[in-house]
């Protein structure tokens, strides 16, 4: 809402009708002429239904952006390979989405391991820390999550009701920071576990609530405030 893309009506009378008769769908009436000029196959490229990077150039500009290729020539390796940049099923600005997420899974160099090792010394001061680790396909580190005891010991008393919310903190990779907070006797905010996502798909809130569900013993809170997303 806050950029918001007017339309302008043409009362364009294109459409097709179908209704579902016996489980099979029906289509009852078709109608192809527009009011109005239409895209060209040659530019359907443009929307995001079409659009689709493939694991091949996932690799080369992955491999080009470890090597500290800028993005206007790493873009342009696929364009020369296609044959020209319309016979892509993907632009750049894709391209560089798919990098920026790239980037986020390598969490720096040795942050991963540095933060696993961490985990194990907080396993060794505290019985009840727990922590989960999520890695991809090529077991780069993905999405963590830890509680420790105080934090599981507070949910059995405060853990009616909890607020989630992505958008408190990111670290230096620009990973959401997600916390999962509760309020005491006192109105005091008390923090039940966190983790850090390297993106917010329903995919990695997934991953996260059974993560955060298992380390509570399965018991799940009876409501959950939290944004718009």
């Amino acid at each position: 809402m806050s950029r918001p893309r007017p339309t302008i009506k043409t009362d364009c009378k294109a459409k097709i009708n179908a209704h579902l008769v016996n489980g099979t769908w029906v289509v009852t009436t078709v109608e192809n002429a527009h009011n109005h000029s239409t895209i060209s196959p040659q530019k359907s490229r443009f929307f995001r239904l079409h659009k689709y990077l493939e694991e091949y150039s996932q690799r080369m500009l992955d491999l080009n952006d470890r090597a500290g290729i800028r993005m206007n020539k790493n873009f342009g390796a696929p364009v020369v390979d296609a044959g020209g940049l319309e016979n892509l099923d993907f632009q750049e600005k894709d391209c560089q989405n798919f990098i920026d997420k790239a980037r986020q899974l390598r969490l720096g160099k040795g942050g991963g391991k540095a933060l696993t090792e961490y985990f194990k010394r907080m396993r060794l001061q505290n019985n009840g820390f727990v922590y989960l680790i999520d890695v991809d396909e090529e077991l780069r580190l993905r999405n963590v999550f830890w509680a420790d005891a105080r934090s599981r010991a507070a949910y059995e008393y405060f853990g009616d009701v909890i607020t989630f919310d992505t958008t408190y903190l990111t670290n230096r990779y620009g990973m959401p920071f997600a916390p999962f907070v509760g309020v005491n006797y006192h109105g005091q905010s008390i923090l039940l576990g966190a983790g850090l996502i390297s993106s917010e798909d329903t995919s990695t809130f997934v991953w996260l609530f059974r993560a955060w569900l298992e380390c509570m013993d399965g018991r799940a809170p009876k409501a959950i405030i939290t944004d718009q997303d």
